[in-house]
């Protein structure tokens, strides 16, 4: 496996929304420079996540320019490392599963509605089999599935293209990478199958200097 292009930056959300502030997207905001204590968050944790009220909350607004408001965040206690994830369906609401992958970051976050239920770090394609960004539905779904190309079995599959792109289960460690595939840790990966079904809609994000940031937490 060639080596995965790590960015130390792995919990966060992309936020648009007119006239919000875009540290009420953060889940963890560093004290300003000049030693002020950090501002309030209109938002606070619950039952394991962090609520937003009705006219604070934050809007992700995918590559084809559908907007999807988020209700609440899962409060991750602390640091994600590789193989680590957090799946917490408590307190979320009801409504279609969609999932957003941000690639720079190494990050999957699982969302019903506008909850968000899972997150994990993973790993992706190299360099020579890069991972496609761009927005999706899922094509499918295999419990045990082997490639034949690789000769490697793909558990908890999620197809996203007709080519053989998909999220399946995968060893997520420092230095690895796939070819081409999104790789999940092993019991996040079962847990999204489970709840994952054809026509879900999965959003690939690239990395961009165009788009704004609020980082929560780092892969270590």
């Amino acid at each position: 496996m060639r080596r995965s292009r790590l960015r130390r930056s792995a919990r966060a959300i992309v936020c648009v929304a007119a006239a919000l502030p875009i540290a009420a997207c953060d889940r963890a905001p560093a004290p300003p420079a000049d030693g002020r204590s950090a501002p309030a968050l209109p938002a606070r944790p619950v039952e394991g996540r962090i609520r937003y009220r009705v006219q604070d909350r934050p809007v992700f607004v995918a590559t084809d320019g559908s907007r999807h408001p988020v209700g609440s965040l899962l409060a991750v206690p602390r640091k994600m490392a590789f193989g680590d994830f957090l799946w917490d369906e408590r307190g979320a609401g009801s409504g279609p599963i969609w999932i957003r992958v941000d690639l720079p970051r190494q990050l999957i976050s699982v969302f019903r509605g506008g909850d968000e239920i899972g997150t994990a770090v993973v790993v992706y394609g190299s360099d020579g089999t890069a991972t496609p960004s761009g927005s999706f539905r899922l094509l499918g779904k295999e419990r045990l599935h082997r490639s034949q190309a690789y000769d490697a079995d793909m558990p908890f599959t999620l197809w996203l293209t007709h080519d053989g792109v998909a999220l399946h289960a995968s060893v997520v460690a420092r230095g690895r990478a796939t070819h081409g595939c999104i790789g999940l840790p092993p019991d996040f990966a079962r847990q999204l199958f489970a709840v994952a079904q054809r026509g879900d809609r999965v959003f690939v994000i690239p990395a961009s200097p165009d788009i704004e940031v609020i980082d929560k937490t780092s892969v270590s």
